[in-house]
């Protein structure tokens, strides 16, 4: 058997594995020397929704999208929305109902819904399993219907590299604008920032920061980041989104919707699309 440590390239964690051992994002780990999605092909959500809830607001408004996602993710958001199945592991299997599908079977259900113009990832981090995502996103591009990530962007470049060929529409989470804030979530900004500018040359892209009191929700922060974001093309729409108190931060306050008005008048005196959400 195998006993040294293998290191996972997917993401700026790098984590080095020994045999049997799991990643921070409890969805990869050393199986026989080799590190693997141990969350390929489990679902554990599947949903018609409307593509604003991704949200994009601008890809094909009206229509409605098939959703999916598994277990797991990279960063470790105390204000996590969705931490029931971002911050869950194998071990968590059982409480999930997680059902077993194959790309083939997956893309057979989106390409035969009549209602759906095609798959979105999302839910949990969706990069973690990328070979999922991969090699299903290739069997619905080959199909004609569209594709969708809806992601932290913390995913290094190669693996992009691989899904940016099919992949129609991103929603990529921009949490912060300074390295303290990304480095509390156990996050890099730069490479979500690297995300962002690849993507949003091949791909239609949209950017969500959920605005989180005490965390994120400085003014001049929120113009630095649309300065960045319109330095890379102004159009890009960005939705400045209502938290609400979840997971680790139960007793937070909900966003003040009066400073996230504040917030947008700031940002569009850079970008030409800024939405608010959650109010």
């Amino acid at each position: 058997m195998n006993s040294e440590k293998i290191k996972c390239n997917v993401c700026m964690h790098a984590c080095s594995l020994g045999p049997g051992q799991s990643g921070l994002c409890g969805a990869r780990a050393n199986r026989d020397g080799v590190i693997v999605s141990t969350n390929y092909g489990l679902v554990t959500s599947l949903a018609l929704d409307p593509i604003e809830k991704k949200p994009l607001y601008m890809f094909h408004p009206g229509s409605y999208i098939l959703s999916t996602g598994s277990y797991g993710c990279n960063l470790k958001c105390p204000f996590c929305q969705n931490y029931e199945i971002s911050q869950a592991t194998d071990d968590d299997m059982a409480f999930l109902g997680v059902r077993r599908t194959t790309p083939e079977q997956l893309a057979q259900i989106v390409l035969s819904e009549p209602d759906s113009i095609g798959l979105a990832y999302t839910y949990n981090e969706p990069l973690i399993s990328y070979e999922f995502v991969r090699d299903t996103s290739r069997l619905i591009h080959e199909g004609g219907k569209f594709n969708v990530l809806v992601t932290n962007g913390e995913a290094n470049p190669e693996i992009l590299d691989e899904l940016l060929p099919y992949i129609d529409a991103m929603n990529i989470d921009l949490k912060g604008f300074t390295d303290e804030i990304y480095k509390r979530l156990g996050g890099d900004l730069s490479l979500v920032m690297s995300t962002i500018e690849k993507a949003s040359k091949t791909c239609h892209v949209e950017l969500t920061s959920l605005i989180v009191p005490g965390i994120n929700d400085s003014l001049t922060e929120m113009e630095r980041e649309a300065i960045w974001i319109a330095s890379l093309n102004k159009d890009i729409p960005l939705h400045i989104t209502r938290c609400f108190p979840r997971y680790k931060m139960p007793d937070i306050a909900p966003t003040d919707i009066s400073l996230m008005r504040k917030m947008k008048a700031v940002a569009e005196k850079h970008l030409s699309h800024v939405f608010l959400g959650n109010i």
